[in-house]
């Protein structure tokens, strides 16, 4: 296992993990999921997103940042539900709390490419992952994009924290395995990213 990369299988059992869908449910109610696109291309990504907590990461053509509204509803993100900051308070090993909770939502076919986590301000602090419904193939690299790979299954209940030497290596979800879980009703994978956006 790459070194800094910790990851939790089953740290969320199933009644947990109602628990987490249905805050998520609320939330996303206030904060919908949209369809990011690429800043060059305008290509539509194949995951859909959405934010919670104080700052939101989002892509568009003007570029990669965060910021505090919906791009499409201009209301700020609801607030981080807390069953969601006490992971990051059992598993960061960081002292001071996340800005961002990144929503990716896979339905079948949807992946996202390898690439680094490198917008944030402070790379001391990891990033903390969430995986609910549908298993997922997680590739992780090196800190170039051409280097050596391995994969790792991500099931529904799973925690992973990026941290340390794996702050900033490359990593991507190659394909979600339909089916796999009966947790989201229609199916597909949400995926929770915490992340600490400034420097304290």
């Amino acid at each position: 296992m790459t070194s800094g990369l910790k990851h939790l299988p089953g740290y969320f059992d199933r009644a947990a993990q109602e628990e987490l869908v249905a805050l998520l449910r609320e939330a996303l109610a206030k904060a919908p999921l949209y369809t990011p696109v690429m800043p060059k291309s305008g290509r539509p990504l194949t995951v859909r997103m959405s934010n919670l907590g104080s700052l939101g990461w989002v892509s568009d053509r003007g570029g990669y940042r965060y910021q505090p509204t919906h791009p499409e509803t201009g209301q700020p993100w609801p607030a981080i539900p807390g069953p969601v900051m006490a992971v990051w308070r059992k598993v960061a090993q960081y002292p001071h709390e996340p800005e961002a909770c990144l929503v990716n939502y896979y339905r079948e076919g949807a992946k996202l490419g390898l690439h680094r986590d490198e917008d944030e301000e402070d790379f001391a602090a990891p990033v903390v992952s969430v995986s609910l419904g549908d298993t997922a193939i997680f590739r992780i690299g090196g800190l170039e994009r051409q280097g050596k790979t391995e994969t790792l299954k991500l099931s529904s209940g799973d925690v992973l924290v990026l941290g340390g030497p794996s702050r900033l290596r490359y990593h991507g979800i190659d394909r979600v395995l339909s089916g796999t879980s009966t947790l989201l009703k229609d199916g597909g994978r949400l995926n929770l990213t915490l992340r600490r956006v400034t420097k304290p």
